[in-house]
């Protein structure tokens, strides 16, 4: 489930009273499961039998789901999306953008101007709110999104171009390094081929 920044800061202005002062967070971290969110989760999946009823209380459900993770343990982290001039909602917004044009070339420079920093302070930024540099983070949202397109059946060395890569070696790889070993086929042997010999952007 995608989380709307809109919808936390929403929460946050109309309910900013009932929440806890936020302490300091990690820039990445996990938490134990929150029993209080099986209750909604499941009633946000079974909309997904009935689409008519899904248009109305969908967003009722996701709504009461940000709301009980404010308010949770990794609620600190997740005000930061809500708040329009945070370093984080900054890097947001240059995530979201990667994540939109995964395929394309990387430029650091039109990444910071997004985000409102210059280059060096970008760079910090960005690492201490992703814990990766910005090539990192396109990579792995890149193999991310190749695992979903193999696991579909596409062919491997069009998944490698589709995704920006020009090396099926290097995509290879890159791939066994992030998941591990694929089954059987999914990724060949050896990377003699490149991405049907078509000009691709640069990894």
């Amino acid at each position: 489930m995608a989380i709307d920044p809109a919808m936390v800061t929403e929460l946050l202005a109309e309910q900013a009273g009932a929440l806890l002062d936020a302490p300091a967070f990690a820039a990445l971290s996990t938490a134990d499961h929150d029993p209080a969110l099986c209750d909604p989760l499941r009633r946000l999946l079974d909309l997904l039998d009935t689409p008519r009823d899904a248009q109305v209380l969908a967003p009722l459900v996701r709504r009461e789901i940000v709301w009980r993770l404010l308010g949770g343990a990794l609620g600190p982290a997740l005000r930061q999306i809500g708040l329009a001039d945070t370093h984080a909602a900054r890097i947001g917004r240059a995530t979201a953008h990667i994540r939109d044009h995964y395929a394309e070339t990387l430029r650091v420079a039109d990444l910071a101007a997004l985000a409102g920093m210059s280059v060096p302070g970008f760079h910090r930024h960005f690492k201490a709110v992703t814990t990766m540099t910005p090539v990192q983070f396109q990579k792995q949202v890149r193999l991310q999104e190749a695992r979903r397109r193999l696991i579909a059946a596409e062919e491997v060395a069009r998944v490698g171009f589709a995704i920006g890569y020009e090396s099926l070696s290097q995509f290879s790889r890159d791939y066994r390094r992030l998941f591990g070993a694929p089954r059987a086929g999914m990724l060949p042997r050896s990377g003699r081929n490149s991405c049907r010999n078509r000009r691709c952007p640069n990894t």
